[in-house]
């Protein structure tokens, strides 16, 4: 939190040091374990684990959602950084596209890599997967584990420091626009970086935290229930990103557009329909979550709007 209050520049800066030694580290995995990787082994027990196509199977699928989602969640937050890039028209598309392109190759080369290096039914009920492949691959002493290990930090952090630059961003845009207190939308005299913004997000992931051990949702950890809880906001927020993108086009047929949706209007819309699909299906397999993500965002936004209309009264 404090390299982003002190400035963007270095926060960024550090950020892409962090994000590249991350990067570094799974290409490292996926090289170590290569010797060690079957196809036999990734396609054994055919279909999701079954010898063949079932509902169940597919039931399974869905039910992962959430954690697949955790692969892309928070890369929205590039937006949040346009007041400050230099060139956003040309900078803020770059770095999405980049951005999805690395996280995708590097999904699917973990994903193939660590369930194609031994049993991934083994590995599907670890906590530390990743660390357990390489392990069967180069044994429990070999200096490659240990250097995985260590290198793990840096994807935590890059992942970290990234949401917080996103989460302060978003906070302070809301604050500025009247949907949260306005304290929430100063900066700092100094640095002039959302320091109120950073800060009241820092302490709610703080308290996260220490309350995991105490805490449970519907029967689960508090954890496990942010995960699913974050994954609905995700879903939600694309569904409404793309019934805008078509709201807008049809409202403002003029606007200058230095990015277009590519093949409009049919990959938008199919991104609309895998994410209500997606949305429908986990609030299935999680009706209690659902329930209460559902009550939590009449709350918010039912404050926001009565905030923002007393402050524009």
């Amino acid at each position: 939190m404090a390299l982003n209050i002190v400035g963007v520049q270095i926060a960024a800066s550090f950020e892409v040091v962090v994000t590249l030694l991350a990067v570094g580290e799974l290409l490292v995995f996926m090289g170590v374990v290569l010797p060690a990787f079957r196809w036999s082994n990734f396609l054994a027990g055919g279909w999701a684990g079954q010898d063949h196509f079932s509902m169940a199977a597919v039931g399974g699928i869905f039910a992962a959602l959430p954690f697949a989602i955790w692969f892309f969640l928070a890369i929205e937050g590039v937006a949040m950084a346009a007041e400050e890039a230099k060139e956003p028209r040309r900078t803020i598309p770059m770095a999405y596209i980049s951005g999805i392109l690395t996280l995708t190759v590097l999904a699917f080369g973990v994903m193939l890599f660590a369930g194609g290096s031994g049993s991934w039914a083994e590995l599907s009920s670890l906590n530390d997967p990743l660390p357990q492949a390489m392990k069967r691959a180069v044994g429990a002493s070999s200096g490659w584990l240990h250097m995985l290990v260590w290198l793990g930090l840096f994807g935590l952090v890059a992942s970290f420091h990234g949401i917080i630059m996103g989460y302060a961003r978003q906070i302070f845009a809301l604050g500025r626009a009247g949907y949260l207190p306005a304290v929430f939308a100063r900066l700092h005299p100094r640095f002039k970086t959302p320091h109120v913004a950073t800060l009241a997000g820092g302490v709610v992931g703080i308290a996260a935290i220490y309350s995991d051990a105490f805490v449970s949702i519907a029967g689960q950890s508090l954890t496990a229930s942010v995960v699913t809880l974050s994954a609905f906001g995700a879903l939600l927020m694309y569904i409404v990103s793309m019934a805008a993108l078509f709201r807008l086009r049809r409202s403002e047929p003029d606007l200058l557009r230095p990015f277009r949706a590519p093949l409009y209007p049919f990959a938008p819309a199919f991104a609309l329909g895998m994410a209500s699909l997606a949305l429908v299906t986990m609030a299935w397999n999680n009706r209690e979550l659902a329930a209460i993500f559902a009550g939590l965002m009449a709350v918010l936004v039912a404050g926001s709007l009565l905030l923002r209309r007393r402050d524009a009264a």
